[in-house]
């Protein structure tokens, strides 16, 4: 335990559970569902669309911070968006898509294999843990009860609760109170290199990025993680600096 520090804040969404990389299964799903309603396109070419206008709609940080809190019609406008990209006229259907792709993205949702145990194992070894999510009450809440994780933390923060979300100061330096942990003696662990790294390093925490998708660091990023990670359980095996 000696490379540990007293406290870690843990993010969920892409860190403790596998959601990202549903998405694009999941569109490909429903746009097949609907392939009838949408002649002259194939499903594949429905879900670029809808991918390229997602990526774009989730790139601005305003917008990104609303739409987060209140998910009601955001994928149906998504959809909508993707649709008007391939000329594609449908009264109704963006919904209909936005809402079954919803549901079927929840249900997939699973954690990253050994996540619980690294959960359990760095619980026993003593660590002081909080959650860190960002998002909706409703939305965060269904995910942590679905798998029985708030056994494991002392604290969760929720965006949608506590009333800002990262990278806002104040939600890491709250958590750290309920933890009675200092900067210096706590580490951040999360997928985004801006809300788990770059945010809690420039308050003296040790920033840990989870690049669960094991490609490395983005081409020309300035962000550089005290740690990285492929899985959680590498944070029992990370050696000392």
């Amino acid at each position: 335990m000696n490379n540990l520090p007293k406290a870690m804040l843990i993010d969920l969404d892409d860190t403790i559970l596998a959601y990202d990389k549903l998405a694009r299964p999941t569109w490909l799903s429903v746009c097949q569902n609907h392939a009838e309603t949408l002649p002259g396109v194939t499903p594949e070419e429905v879900v670029e669309a809808i991918d390229e206008y997602r990526k774009w709609y989730w790139s601005d940080p305003t917008r990104h911070r609303t739409a987060r809190l209140n998910l009601g019609n955001v994928r149906g406008d998504v959809v909508e968006g993707g649709f008007k990209r391939l000329g594609i006229t449908v009264p109704g259907l963006a919904l209909k898509m936005g809402n079954e792709y919803a549901e079927k993205r929840e249900q997939a949702v699973t954690p990253f294999p050994g996540a619980i145990d690294a959960l359990v194992a760095l619980k026993d070894l003593g660590i002081r843990m909080a959650m860190v999510t960002n998002g909706s009450s409703e939305t965060q809440r269904a995910k942590i009860s679905r798998w029985d994780l708030e056994p494991y933390f002392e604290y969760i923060l929720v965006e949608g609760e506590f009333g800002t979300g990262k990278p806002d100061p104040e939600v890491y330096r709250h958590a750290m109170t309920t933890l009675d942990s200092e900067p210096s003696n706590t580490w951040m662990i999360g997928d985004n290199l801006e809300w788990e790294v770059a945010a809690p390093q420039r308050m003296g925490i040790t920033g840990v990025w989870h690049d669960w998708k094991g490609r490395g660091l983005p081409q020309g990023t300035k962000i550089k993680p005290d740690r990285i990670i492929k899985s959680l359980q590498d944070l029992l095996q990370l050696p000392l600096e």
